[in-house]
């Protein structure tokens, strides 16, 4: 097998983070036999980037897709994963690796939140939506761009008739999950539910649920985990990256 997908997360020091990737990664695998998907670590955990790149190496593997396991194009995308990327492979000779785009935005991603959200027993039906908001909460990013994003997101979320969708953020952004569930209520808002746009338990989205459970969200999702939105995404963006005619990054031992 000469081409694989490597799948880069950040890492932590909460046990339920690296869990939570190696069962979404596992699930991608379960998509797609016939394709070798390994997961490498930024911090905290391993395998390192370096690690799973040399091992991947020495199964005669010289064509890699490595997938950001981010949601937005913020610092870790555009400077992180880039940089070990390229350090790894120039000490492997004739290793091409190609980088995938990051995972959001996408539909898919709308179809986890909601696949989440009817898990944590909210009703989808066009007479839900039109009673609930519902709070897009993420980790947060001092990178504007990143921002922009989410909020976008939630903007195209809200036609699909929620009655409300407001961006929140765990961290470095501003509204808070608490504040934005209590500026529906005070709206007026009947039903207000809490989507964590994050994939893997930890201390943010620990903060996330504390936050909405402290402003009386109705339902709090849980995490965007191993869905099988999620793994088909993962799929999706290695398809992308591999077929693409000349990456413009792409990097070359």
């Amino acid at each position: 097998m000469s081409r694989a997908l490597l799948v880069i997360a950040h890492g932590s020091r909460d046990p339920r983070h690296a869990a939570t990737v190696h069962a979404l990664v596992g699930r991608a695998r379960s998509l797609r036999p016939g394709l070798r998907v390994e997961t490498a670590f930024l911090d905290f955990n391993g395998p390192t980037v370096s690690q799973s790149l040399a091992s991947l190496y020495l199964a005669g593997v010289r064509e890699v897709v490595a997938l950001p396991l981010l949601l937005t194009r913020a610092f870790h995308a555009k400077a992180d994963v880039p940089a070990v990327l390229a350090e790894s492979a120039v000490r492997l000779p004739g290793l091409s690796v190609r980088v995938a785009d990051v995972l959001g935005p996408h539909p898919l991603l709308v179809a986890s939140l909601e696949r989440r959200l009817a898990e944590a027993g909210l009703g989808l039906t066009p007479a839900d939506r039109a009673t609930t908001g519902v709070v897009l909460a993420s980790a947060g990013s001092t990178d504007p761009e990143a921002i922009a994003v989410i909020a976008e997101i939630a903007r195209e979320w809200r036609l699909t008739g929620w009655c409300a969708v407001r961006p929140a953020f765990a961290s470095a952004a501003l509204p808070r999950t608490e504040d934005a569930v209590r500026t529906l209520r005070a709206e007026g808002v009947r039903r207000v539910a809490v989507a964590p746009y994050v994939i893997a338990p930890g201390f943010l989205p620990d903060r996330i649920a504390a936050g909405a459970e402290a402003a009386g969200a109705d339902v709090i999702a849980p995490v965007l985990g191993a869905t099988v939105e999620l793994a088909r995404l993962l799929l999706h963006r290695y398809d992308t990256a591999a077929s693409a005619g000349a990456p413009h990054r792409a990097l070359t031992a």
